[in-house]
């Protein structure tokens, strides 16, 4: 059996997570809040800011 894809099941994982975590705030979250939401913390370039991902 050949093993196609280059990362591994942990790796996808992690990859998944930074991007869920750096999806945009929704426009509701920002008006309920008063604006008090107005940019995510976790949010990231990804043609500048590079993950450094350890591949275990």
């Amino acid at each position: 059996m050949f093993i196609l894809s280059k990362k591994t099941r942990i790796k996808k994982l992690k990859l998944g997570k930074e991007l869920k975590k750096s999806r945009r705030i929704p426009v509701l979250a920002v008006v309920r809040t008063h604006r008090r939401l107005q940019s995510n913390l976790f949010g990231r370039n990804w043609r500048r800011t590079k993950l450094r991902i350890k591949d275990e």
